[in-house]
Protein backbone atom coordinates (compact mmCIF):
# COMPACT_ATOMS: atom_id res chain seq x y z
CA UNK A 1 0.00 0.00 0.00
CA UNK A 2 2.54 2.32 0.71
CA UNK A 3 3.77 2.58 -2.99
CA UNK A 4 0.80 3.89 -4.39
CA UNK A 5 -0.15 6.37 -1.54
CA UNK A 6 3.16 8.07 -2.61
CA UNK A 7 2.39 7.41 -5.99
CA UNK A 8 -0.96 9.19 -6.12
CA UNK A 9 0.15 12.38 -4.18
CA UNK A 10 3.11 12.65 -7.48
CA UNK A 11 0.68 12.07 -10.16
CA UNK A 12 -1.68 14.91 -8.61
CA UNK A 13 1.74 17.34 -7.82
CA UNK A 14 3.05 16.32 -11.61
CA UNK A 15 -0.27 17.80 -13.09
CA UNK A 16 -0.42 20.48 -11.09
CA UNK A 17 -3.74 19.71 -9.32
CA UNK A 18 -4.97 20.57 -5.64
CA UNK A 19 -6.12 17.28 -3.59
CA UNK A 20 -9.91 19.45 -3.90
CA UNK A 21 -9.45 19.17 -7.57
CA UNK A 22 -8.55 15.29 -7.83
CA UNK A 23 -11.33 14.98 -5.59
CA UNK A 24 -13.66 16.24 -7.51
CA UNK A 25 -12.82 14.55 -10.37
CA UNK A 26 -13.02 11.07 -8.32
CA UNK A 27 -16.71 12.24 -6.75
CA UNK A 28 -15.32 12.13 -3.57
CA UNK A 29 -14.60 15.28 -1.09
CA UNK A 30 -11.42 16.44 -0.51
CA UNK A 31 -11.06 14.99 2.84
CA UNK A 32 -11.04 11.70 2.16
CA UNK A 33 -9.16 12.23 -1.12
CA UNK A 34 -6.58 13.67 1.45
CA UNK A 35 -6.82 10.13 4.02
CA UNK A 36 -6.07 7.94 0.45
CA UNK A 37 -3.19 10.08 0.14
CA UNK A 38 -1.98 9.59 3.62
CA UNK A 39 -2.68 5.89 3.40
CA UNK A 40 -5.44 6.13 6.24
CA UNK A 41 -8.20 4.86 3.86
CA UNK A 42 -7.50 2.37 1.33
CA UNK A 43 -8.29 3.73 -2.29
CA UNK A 44 -11.26 2.00 -4.00
CA UNK A 45 -11.12 0.23 -7.13
CA UNK A 46 -13.30 2.67 -8.70
CA UNK A 47 -11.22 5.57 -7.51
CA UNK A 48 -8.34 3.97 -8.87
CA UNK A 49 -9.67 2.97 -12.16
CA UNK A 50 -10.73 6.88 -12.40
CA UNK A 51 -7.35 7.62 -11.71
CA UNK A 52 -5.73 5.41 -14.19
CA UNK A 53 -7.67 6.70 -16.89
CA UNK A 54 -7.07 10.24 -15.97
CA UNK A 55 -3.37 10.23 -16.01
CA UNK A 56 -2.68 7.48 -18.53
CA UNK A 57 -1.22 4.60 -16.27
CA UNK A 58 -2.16 1.13 -15.79
CA UNK A 59 -2.93 -0.07 -12.33
CA UNK A 60 0.47 -2.20 -12.08
CA UNK A 61 2.38 0.96 -12.07
CA UNK A 62 -0.02 2.95 -9.62
CA UNK A 63 0.07 -0.41 -7.52
CA UNK A 64 3.84 -0.74 -7.78
CA UNK A 65 4.03 -4.01 -9.25
CA UNK A 66 5.35 -2.95 -12.52
CA UNK A 67 8.04 0.13 -12.77
CA UNK A 68 7.31 2.87 -15.06
CA UNK A 69 9.75 2.15 -18.06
Amino acid sequence: MEYYVSYIRGLREDHDLTQREMAEILGTSQTMYARYERGANELPIRHLITLCKYYHVSADIVLGLKRKR
